[in-house]
């Protein structure tokens, strides 16, 4: 069986009533907890732990559709980097990734923008641009390895040809993924701000 182990600085027989520091003494002594602390304290007096409680931090500004908009084109480059770049590495569209493009262009958008009713269309119409602009990329990204040429010679001095070999190949799931990812900017953008 274990003995007790007494508090720091006391000596063993220094603890009364089993181990309770406080059980020998009276209520009423310094340093005796009698009960409620705040009791007899009414709001905004000072108490016994000092000042006046604190004031809670005021609410971020969630109405700005300037910085919505500006979050929205942030997220909606930023995804569709990410999605050329991961199309062009496994060589085909996944459709889930769309969905990521969506989501978060929609969510920054709604986060950051708020509930105003325009940030969902601008941000289904933004990731409408980032599926096109990440599938043109991965275009890039599949040509430049299968031809060791630059990805910047294929995307910017050959952009024509790269759209026009872009409508060429769209097929409905091209379109379908087009219309994933706006579907999920929206309603990402409804949710987040929310």
């Amino acid at each position: 069986m274990s003995q007790p182990v007494p508090p720091p600085n006391q000596p063993y027989d220094a603890q009364p009533g089993g181990g309770n520091p406080f059980a020998a003494q009276q209520p009423g002594q310094p340093g005796v907890p009698t009960g409620n602390p705040f009791a007899g304290q009414q709001p905004g007096q000072p108490g016994q732990f000092g000042g006046v409680p604190f004031a809670p931090a005021p609410a971020p500004m969630r109405n700005n559709i300037g910085l919505g908009v500006a979050t929205a084109v942030a997220a909606a480059i930023v995804a569709a980097i990410l999605y050329g770049v991961i199309a062009g590495a496994i060589e085909r569209e996944v459709g889930y990734i769309a969905i990521g493009v969506g989501l978060l262009v929609g969510f920054g958008a709604g986060k950051v923008g708020g509930s105003n009713p325009v940030l969902p269309i601008v941000s289904a119409v933004l990731s409408l641009g980032a599926v096109y602009l990440g599938q043109l990329i991965g275009m890039a990204v599949i040509v430049s390895d299968k031809y060791s040429v630059s990805f910047t010679d294929v995307f910017f001095d050959k952009f024509g040809v790269l759209t026009d070999a872009w409508s060429e190949t769209a097929d409905f799931k091209t379109y379908l993924f087009l219309a994933i990812g706006a579907f999920a900017a929206y309603s990402g953008a409804r949710k987040a701000s929310n």
